[in-house]
């Protein structure tokens, strides 16, 4: 597509890598003290709170087609149901575990751009994300032994945010970044916010709002705020690289979700798991590599010389 810029494709992404487990990391910390239902409004009143301000300011277009908005509406959904099996999970498991676990996500990813959008997908890309894989399973431990059948929720989050990114590609050039997540914002809001009136207090744990206080106040709003920027960056990151490009990259969140985890919960990868997650740094950095050389090498070819047809006689 003309325009594609894959390096900046990567770089958004890189951001978003860093972003979203840190992002994790402070649901992680929320999970057991803010219902679920809460939890989720807040980060998307936040989001709402932080970018309509931006689209008035900036005069950005509210309305737009049909299926634009219908799409917008099903990506919301998915995000919600998205955000809720991960914080569920992460009340259950290591935050590295969890990451890793959730990582055939680019695999599956991958195929839906080939399959769903036509995307080229070459025979390295699919070596980087088959070699990445390798290293995502070293890096899982027994958790399903360990906890049951939260372990499961993770794959959920695959499948899910699989087809939330391959619906993020399919508006991405229709609508910017700022107005999809103010757009997005909204409609979580009034979605989560009837779900909050119309089901009577207490008959479902997680679909409650409980008084917190200022210290818990003060990460609800980092969670919004770290939650807005790394959705920004992933959608971005889609607007300019296919999402073949862009899935071995999103590998690179199980290394930084890793030290995350060890600095603030005191979570430590044994060996293999260490092992693991240097293969798919490896192979994150091999697509960006390989990307940057198929960039440098179009630059660099000459121009076609158009062809002389001579007159007809």
């Amino acid at each position: 597509m003309s325009q594609d810029k894959p390096l900046l494709g990567i770089m958004l992404m890189l951001g978003f890598c860093i972003v979203a487990p840190l992002a994790d990391a402070v649901a992680k910390i929320l999970g057991p003290h803010v219902p679920l239902a809460e939890l989720v409004f807040v980060r998307f009143a936040i989001q709402a709170a932080v970018l309509i301000p931006l689209m008035v300011l900036t005069g950005r277009a509210w309305r737009f087609r049909r299926k634009v908005m219908a799409i917008t509406f099903l990506r919301t959904l998915l995000h919600i149901l998205g955000i809720g099996m991960m914080v569920s999970a992460l009340r259950y498991l290591p935050l590295a575990d969890a990451v890793a676990i959730a990582f055939i996500m680019p695999f599956l990813m991958l195929l839906l751009g080939h399959f769903a959008l036509g995307e080229e997908v070459g025979w390295r890309r699919l070596a980087a994300c088959a070699v990445g894989f390798v290293g995502t399973l070293m890096v899982v431990q027994p958790a399903f032994r360990d906890v049951g059948w939260p372990a499961l929720l993770p794959l959920g989050v695959a499948v899910n945010f699989s087809v939330f990114m391959l619906t993020t590609r399919i508006i991405s050039r229709e609508i910017d970044a700022i107005s999809l997540q103010a757009i997005s914002g909204i409609m979580a809001v009034v979605v989560i916010g009837l779900l909050l009136l119309v089901i009577p207090e207490g008959r479902v744990p997680d679909i409650a709002w409980r008084s917190v206080g200022l210290d818990l106040w003060g990460l609800l709003l980092a969670i919004g705020l770290l939650g807005t920027l790394g959705h920004l960056l992933m959608t971005w990151s889609l607007r300019y690289a296919p999402g073949a490009t862009l899935a071995p990259m999103q590998y690179l969140e199980i290394p930084f979700a890793t030290i995350f985890g060890f600095l603030i919960f005191g979570d430590l990868p044994n060996p293999l798991a260490t092992l693991g997650i240097s293969i798919t740094m490896a192979a994150g950095l091999y697509i960006f590599m390989r990307e940057r050389a198929t960039l440098r090498a179009q630059k660099e070819a000459p121009a076609p010389v158009p062809e002389v047809v001579p007159p007809a006689e």
